[in-house]
């Protein structure tokens, strides 16, 4: 794999999660419609699998393929940034939600 697809893959699960975290967000507080507060408990659930499964395979394949370790870690670095951005969402959410039962 070049070390340019590498990137492109933590990059593909950077935007992909925060996308979904973001139609959820948005589409809580535009309908008040509480399918989008499920679909960010899914979101977040599934996502952390997802996103802790493609960072453990991409390790993996930085440490069998020396050459590949930076763009490995590069790429897992990207995709660690949701981390901290899921972290406000819960608390923009929690408040959202309590604010309105």
């Amino acid at each position: 794999m070049k070390n340019e697809n590498i990137i492109n893959t933590g990059k593909f699960f950077f935007w992909l999660s925060f996308i979904l975290r973001n139609i959820d967000l948005f589409g809580y507080i535009f309908t008040r419609n509480t399918f989008f507060v499920n679909g960010g408990f899914l979101v977040l659930q599934w996502g952390l699998l997802i996103n802790l499964g493609a960072i453990f395979i991409l390790i993996t394949y930085g440490i069998f393929r020396n050459s590949k370790l930076d763009s490995c870690l590069k790429s897992s670095a990207i995709m660690l940034m949701n981390v901290p951005i899921a972290i406000i969402y819960i608390f923009i959410g929690i408040q959202l939600v309590s604010t309105n039962f």
